[in-house]
């Protein structure tokens, strides 16, 4: 008792009378040591240690006291006997334990990580240290008060798990950090889900993480960080400075470029340099060169997480087969990318065939390039275009050259273009051959540019102006040719015809 400091008999008295004066269920020793000894002191965990070390083996958790004993207090979580004594025997330290103290540590559990009691049953008979250790109660606690319902309660229990817990109390000092540097408050929750738990509030000192988010801010680099949270699980040294430092050299040194890489997808820092390395080589082999490699990914930064033997590498035979020299394949790429990533069996390879069908000849650079178009629609819009052409009493051949002055024609919605098809004819009395010479006029919008542009130029020059000068030129010579300068009021009708082709 007098580690306790009971040494006065008064104290000591009184001590005891409480005790028989309250039913167990209101007063317990632990309670009654929070609320008299220490009641400037709101952690009872740290009266449960004073508790735990003044007493002993006095307080023995298969002892009754106040909470009952170590099995009871398991049995109401469906543990029973056999389990406790295999839960003793894997963490000795519940012999030792106040029951008390153990009871109120699964109520924290309960209030911060733990759903109900089938959920701690498992987390005790998995990780039975949660129980006994000192530096979880401070850390529930901080959880409790100042991250309420903000970390995923399977993400805190494996933390909890697989923790060193001595770097627990340096957990709060982590978060103040993240925070100072400009994470938002209202994104914290989830900022901290999209982390390893371990490697940034465990593994990595407190320096590695700062020096971390201070290497990326001063590559402006802070945004990706926000973005993809997960690269703080990176090793600054060994993995993200070597990572960055080859896709700078891949572009000639260029850190803009790479800073503008890796805004677009922070992902790409996720693969290894080898992984870079690998993809490199295949490149390499069809003529690119690795500044050509990076304009690519530059514009389809998804292309480092592509196979590379089950899509990239037949490919690049494809192109190559077509007569695509490595130039040609560049620009390719930047125009069509998506020809890199989408299924052949349930895509490409549907429209392969239905363009064959058409006219289309294999190993040519028209296939190549109208399979490059056909990426940025659906197979069966594709099939809708060319079927509505048709109807209007085009030919397959027609429909080819029209592709090669206009290989966007594939990818147009077969809705819209019909509806052009039929203003061209019905309300510009045009022929509709016309477009075989100008296949351009159905990428136009219809209101806002053909339409338009018509009603304002039909009186002025004639129904039968050339609709390629009616819709090519720019807003400012269709507007201007027309109107006089010396007229009264030019300049306002400028002004005011700008503003609304603008």
């Amino acid at each position: 008792m007098v580690m306790l400091g009971l040494s006065n008999s008064r104290h000591l008295f009184f001590f005891f009378c409480q005790l028989r004066s309250s039913p167990p269920s209101l007063l317990s020793p632990l309670s009654f040591l929070s609320t008299q000894l220490y009641p400037n002191d709101t952690d009872l965990f740290g009266v449960a240690c004073l508790t735990h070390t003044a007493s002993g083996a006095d307080l023995s958790p298969i002892a009754a006291d106040g909470a009952g004993s170590l099995l009871q207090l398991f049995e109401r979580l469906g543990i029973d006997e056999e389990e406790e004594e295999a839960l003793v025997k894997k963490h000795p330290q519940l012999r030792t334990t106040p029951v008390e103290f153990v009871r109120q540590r699964m109520a924290s559990l309960r209030s911060v990580c733990v759903t109900d009691d089938i959920q701690l049953h498992r987390t005790i008979l998995k990780t039975p240290r949660l129980l006994t250790v000192e530096e979880f109660g401070p850390f529930l606690e901080y959880v409790h008060d100042e991250l309420p319902e903000l970390l995923q309660p399977a993400k805190l229990q494996h933390f909890l798990a697989v923790t060193n817990t001595k770097t627990l109390p340096s957990f709060p000092q982590r978060v103040r950090l993240l925070l100072s540097h400009g994470v938002p408050v209202e994104s914290l929750g989830r900022f901290l889900n999209n982390l390893n738990l371990k490697k940034v509030f465990s593994d990595n000192t407190v320096e590695e993480i700062e020096a971390t988010i201070i290497y990326l801010k001063n590559l402006d680099g802070f945004s990706w960080l926000l973005r993809r949270p997960q690269l703080l699980n990176l090793n600054l040294q060994k993995q993200l400075v070597p990572r960055i430092d080859f896709l700078t050299e891949l572009n000639g040194g260029d850190k803009k470029s790479t800073a503008a890489l890796l805004s677009k997808l922070p992902y790409i820092l996720a693969y290894t340099v080898e992984h870079y390395k690998r993809h490199l080589e295949l490149w390499h082999k069809v003529g690119l060169k690795d500044e050509d490699f990076f304009k690519v990914a530059l514009v389809y930064p998804n292309i480092f997480s592509i196979s590379r033997d089950r899509k990239l590498v037949p490919r690049m035979e494809f192109l190559q087969q077509c007569g695509l020299d490595s130039s040609e394949i560049v620009r390719f790429l930047t125009k069509s990318p998506l020809f890199l990533s989408l299924s052949w069996e349930a895509n490409l390879s549907k429209k392969l065939v239905f363009l064959v069908k058409i006219g289309y000849r294999h190993r040519t650079k028209q296939l190549a390039a109208a399979m490059g178009w056909s990426t940025r629609t659906s197979c069966e819009n594709m099939q809708m275009v060319i079927g509505v052409l048709l109807e209007w009493g085009f030919s397959c051949e027609d429909v080819m050259e029209m592709g090669k002055k206009q290989p966007q024609i594939l990818q147009y919605n077969h809705k819209l273009l019909e509806k052009k098809m039929k203003y061209l004819v019905e309300d510009m009395d045009r022929d509709i051959g016309e477009l075989l010479a100008f296949p351009a006029f159905l990428g136009y919008k219809l209101n806002d540019r053909i339409k338009m542009r018509y009603e304002a130029k039909k009186d002025i020059r004639g129904k039968h102006l050339s609709i390629n000068k009616l819709l090519s030129v720019s807003a400012e010579r269709f507007f201007w040719n027309d109107v006089p300068p010396s007229d009264e009021g030019y300049d306002n009708r400028r002004m005011e015809e700008l503003n609304l082709i603008t």
